[in-house]
């Protein structure tokens, strides 16, 4: 099966979605089909792994994201040979993927991957949240309508786009991560980070930006550090640059700069090794929709303390495989503080939650997301030798 892949932005931009697709991708090529990555991008940048195709378009500052209308020719000649086509990204992949894709008959794939609502008000605050609310029920229902199969990750988000008015059917596969690493990771030296094996040591990974709510967490934190004294926290990733500096300010500010590390940027590859070596994992993110490293960190047998919220409510189980808080700094200290102190209820939770994360084993997942693939490839008929469509190609590279 040739399986093409559309996503906004691709490598180097780090991001639960570009994870996805490449683990997605590499586990696809294993079970013989022929994966292709369609994005924009510098196209001088040089790839790790084959069938990526980069189309110019204009780079907006630092976000990873470039703004065009239109694939490459080679690019879109390319994406019109698909069997099947999965969609990342819903307004640029999306409306190109409609306008390539449709006339030819090639099914198209759509998985909601972010909470665009929570986005919007995390790096537009000056746009009223009506506003944000109205415009993607205004673009979602017939977006949702035009392709032929929408997927969620989690049930959450299946609820949030059934309140953005999305009616048409709706199938719940979680994303998928390659576990093994996590279940068989060696722990890093404490003693190399000026830890010692008596300390409470927590971890956050991910993207360092607004939508990750990490001033919360900070805030947390420095209630917590007053009540145990052997508590740190390390913080795992890069991103927005002024956003880092906002955080170190905030470290000064709330007296915690002695407890807290961050690393940034770490390879994906030692990732696990680090998360061995702490005791629990924390996020205060409310914008996720399905958290790949909440999964990652219950893989490394790590209980999760989180906000009762769509994609972290959905994986983590209250009280079972960690705690969830309202979205309160009271509530979620409280328990933070609780988590620090029971080391036996940590190593309960820890035992759990490693149980728990094999539903989300990349072996699980894509299987089933292959099962759909071939069942719309069945279902197809596409025009490739219809000579409208071959004439319609032709127009358009006049046009072009």
């Amino acid at each position: 099966m040739r399986i093409g892949m559309m996503a906004d932005t691709y490598k180097p931009h780090v991001s639960g979605i570009t994870n996805y697709i490449d683990l997605n991708k590499r586990y696809l090529e294993k079970a013989g089909h022929d994966v292709f990555v369609f994005t924009f991008g510098d196209l001088d940048y040089q790839d790790d792994e084959l069938r990526v195709l980069r189309s110019p378009g204009l780079a907006l500052a630092d976000t990873g994201f470039y703004l065009s209308l239109r694939y490459s020719r080679a690019a879109k000649k390319l994406l019109q040979t698909m069997d099947v086509v999965h969609v990342h990204h819903p307004f640029l992949s999306g409306r190109l993927a409609l306008r390539y894709l449709r006339p030819l008959r090639i099914p198209v794939i759509f998985t909601n991957h972010t909470r665009y609502d929570l986005y919007a008000q995390a790096y537009i605050p000056m746009m009223p949240e009506e506003v944000s609310q109205g415009l993607l029920q205004a673009y979602m229902p017939p977006f949702c309508a035009a392709v032929d199969l929408v997927i969620a990750p989690s049930a959450g988000m299946k609820r949030v786009l059934r309140d953005l008015n999305v009616d048409t059917p709706i199938e719940v596969v979680p994303n998928g991560v390659d576990l093994t690493r996590f279940y068989t990771a060696a722990p890093l030296s404490r003693t190399d980070f000026g830890f010692s094996q008596d300390d409470v040591l927590l971890v956050y990974s991910g993207r360092i930006g607004p939508e990750k709510n990490l001033d919360f967490l900070l805030r947390a934190f420095s209630g917590v550090a007053q009540a145990v004294s052997n508590t740190h926290l390390l913080i795992i990733g890069s991103g927005q640059k002024q956003f880092e500096e906002e955080l170190h300010t905030l470290l000064d500010e709330l007296g915690i700069r002695q407890r807290v590390r961050l690393t940034g940027f770490v390879e994906y590859t030692h990732l696990p090794a680090y998360l061995a070596m702490c005791n629990a994992f924390v996020t205060a993110s409310v914008t996720e929709v399905h958290p790949l490293s909440v999964i990652e960190a219950m893989g490394a047998g790590l209980p999760v303390m989180g906000i009762q919220s769509v994609g972290v409510g959905d994986t983590v189980e209250d009280c079972t495989t960690g705690f969830l808080a309202t979205n309160d700094l009271p509530s979620f200290t409280a328990k933070l503080t609780r988590l620090c102190l029971d080391r036996e209820l940590r190593a309960k939770m820890s035992k759990s939650a490693r149980e728990a994360s094999t539903v989300y084993a990349i072996e699980r997942t894509t299987q089933t997301m292959l099962k759909h693939y071939q069942s719309l490839v069945d279902e197809s008929n596409p025009l490739r030798g219809n000579w409208v469509v071959r004439f319609r190609g032709l127009l358009e590279q006049f046009l072009a």
